[in-house]
């Protein structure tokens, strides 16, 4: 049997599988033998805390529950010879699904109007007030890989008109723009999709949100890291944005507070990929990508960066 270290929390068929073929060791047990660990089973949010990655010296490989992995430090893991794997595919449609509840509900008032039928304030006070048609409407993704890819394929219900920021233009029918800035000024919504991590951290800032304007909307469901989260609120506050609907923060679980008031914001508690049926594909990858690596040396999804160690 070979050691594996736990990071977070695993779904018990997860762990049924892998207590087949690992002797599993949690991290928050506080005890493990580290001259054996060979393996770590993590995720997006835990990652791989460096002092816990440097402290075992026969660590072979890294599966983590999640398409995002910017919680571990893969050029480290790459520099070792530790190949790490990740979760893609599998929650893109449930992704882009989350994507569009946070645009319907932004723009046709949907948390208003739900509590007004609620609590019987249509019955004392008559209708509600008019919302936002979301037919025909000028979208803007930022960062059009796979997930991008299958909101864009969502957004066509709506004969939405589809921009698109990324470091090169892709082989697509929408509107490419180089400058982030730029397509801002241009759409009404802004979706954010593109991973975390150093080269992404606060791309929507202050002169983003300036350009999508008091009329704009900003999903984000990608990172909390992606949005100057602090510039996002102040212009939320003042007008100078018009509307958000968010499912990822930059402290979660925190979120401010003065999100948790505004009318104009809609919030999700990063829920993006949270239904049974893709959490279950995400946790079955994750314990295949282990039991290959065990079985062939070789890894079914590997992260870009680790790719090359996939023999």
């Amino acid at each position: 049997m070979h050691d594996l270290l736990q990071i977070g929390g695993i779904t018990d068929p997860m762990r049924d599988r892998l207590k087949k073929a690992f002797t599993i060791h949690k991290l928050d047990d506080g005890t493990y033998p580290a001259d054996t660990i060979t393996h770590i089973a993590t995720n997006g949010h835990d990652g791989v805390p460096a002092d816990v990655m440097a402290a075992l010296p026969n660590l072979q490989m890294i599966s983590c529950y999640g398409v995002g992995y910017d919680a571990i430090d893969t050029t480290s893991a790459a520099e070792r010879g530790i190949l790490v794997t990740h979760t893609p595919n599998v929650l893109n449609q449930e992704v882009a699904t989350t994507t569009i509840l946070l645009l319907l509900a932004v723009y046709r008032n949907f948390l208003h109007d739900e509590a007004y039928a609620r609590s019987g304030q249509w019955e004392a006070e008559g209708n509600a007030p008019l919302s936002r048609s979301v037919d025909g409407v000028t979208v803007g993704i930022l960062g059009l890989g796979r997930i991008g890819q299958a909101i864009a394929d969502k957004l066509t219900a709506f004969d939405a008109d589809i921009h698109y920021h990324s470091r090169n233009p892709k082989e697509v029918e929408y509107t490419y723009h180089a400058n982030l800035v730029d397509m801002a000024n241009t759409v009404d919504v802004l979706i954010c999709i593109t991973p975390g991590g150093p080269a992404t951290n606060k791309i929507v800032n202050t002169e983003v949100i300036n350009a999508l304007g008091p009329n704009g909307t900003l999903i984000n469901v990608s990172r909390g890291s992606v949005i100057d989260e602090e510039a996002m609120v102040a212009a939320l506050q003042d007008g100078r944005l018009g509307y958000a609907g968010l499912d990822v923060f930059e402290a979660e679980p925190k979120i401010p507070k003065a999100l948790k008031s505004m009318p104009n914001v809609v919030l999700l508690p990063h829920v993006g990929s949270a239904t049974i049926e893709t959490r279950g594909a995400m946790g079955g990858l994750v314990v295949d990508n282990l039991i290959s690596h065990l079985d062939s040396g070789r890894v079914l999804t590997p992260v870009p960066e680790t790719a090359h160690l996939n023999p």
